[in-house]
């Protein structure tokens, strides 16, 4: 009698957790290979949060951004990491995708140790390493700004080299470039070396009329999809806002992430792992929605005027629901 009661039981939470195991939604996550978002992936499996959540990640690394923005424009992604500035594009020309923030990190202009480079009027006449191209959004932010700041215009006063991230760091470390525009990733690595930041984007975006520190960088999904599977989408941001609250507090979990954090890079080391990592948490969103919404507002303007309709289309404002409010649902 009781070995028939003890295999029942057994029997009983063996369905119940298949039943659990049925409840939860998938949600399907693409991610650049070794971006920063990775890390708020694996931190959020490796501690269950999305099983708490309701929901399982399905994630798929891949190899660009055209690619993850491919992969949810076809279906094949529900969640993907862009800017707001895409989705405005997009939503300008009849899609719904929509916006959470991620990260309020920017990146930096960066300068060798022991230059002579102090302001950005030094800059005039040297080459500077641009990450991305002629449109990239730091880059037109900041010509914004040295425009309005030290009256120079970076376009016409320094020679630009355009290129990928690490191919600009490394040109930087071997002296090939005077300074470098990176994303904050390469700008804090590079940091670690004994670069100095010339000027960070937090700082420009200030000045251009930002009031507090902007989310550029997002998780981007269907509104339609969203709405039709709204406890998905908030066991997703719910999951990934959990996985920041640990990254903020606690350096055990950091410790768990440096394995990934390193993976092809040879030189990385403490000071490395030091920069990613406070760069990283100061970047944590903190502001409501609406605030993020209304700076984005006033430097889409920026790169409107300086990007012109190749950037942002045929938009002369921020689409409307580029940002996702939760009342929406």
């Amino acid at each position: 009698m009781r070995s028939r009661l003890v295999a029942f039981l057994i029997f009983a939470l063996a369905s119940s957790t298949v039943a659990h195991a049925e409840d939860l939604k998938t949600v399907k996550v693409g991610v650049l290979k070794f971006g920063t978002v990775s890390w708020v992936l694996d931190t959020i499996e490796a501690n269950g949060l999305d099983k708490a959540e309701g929901i399982e990640l399905d994630v798929t690394p891949l190899a660009s951004t055209q690619a993850t923005t491919v992969g949810l424009q076809g279906g094949s992604m529900d969640v993907i990491a862009t800017d707001w500035l895409w989705v405005s594009r997009e939503r300008t020309s009849g899609a719904d995708f929509t916006f959470a923030p991620f990260s309020t990190a920017l990146g930096a202009i960066m300068v060798p140790p022991d230059s002579p480079i102090k302001t950005l009027a030094d800059l005039k006449g040297k080459t500077l390493g641009v990450a991305g191209g002629p449109l990239d959004k730091s880059w037109l932010l900041i010509v914004a700004y040295a425009l309005r700041t030290a009256n120079i215009d970076l376009r016409t006063d320094t020679t630009q080299e355009y290129g990928a991230p690490p191919l600009l760091a490394e040109r930087a470390k071997q002296g090939d470039i005077d300074a470098v525009l990176n994303f904050w990733p390469y700008a804090a690595r590079l940091e670690a070396l004994g670069f100095t930041q010339l000027i960070g984007l937090e700082e420009v975006v200030r000045e251009l009329g930002a009031k507090g520190e902007v989310a550029m960088v997002g998780y981007v999904f269907n509104e339609a999809w969203a709405n039709k599977n709204p406890k998905a989408i908030e066991g997703f941001l719910n999951a990934a806002a959990k996985a920041n609250e640990l990254l903020a507090t606690s350096d055990a979990e950091w410790d768990r992430l440096r394995p990934l954090m390193g993976t092809n890079d040879p030189t990385f080391n403490d000071a490395t792992f030091e920069a990613l990592r406070r760069r990283y948490r100061e970047g944590i969103p903190e502001r409501p929605i609406a605030a993020e919404e209304a700076d984005a507002k006033v430097l889409y303007q920026f790169l409107r005027e300086l990007g012109g309709t190749k950037l942002v289309g045929s938009g002369t404002e921020l689409a409307p629901g580029t940002f996702w409010h939760e009342t929406s649902q």
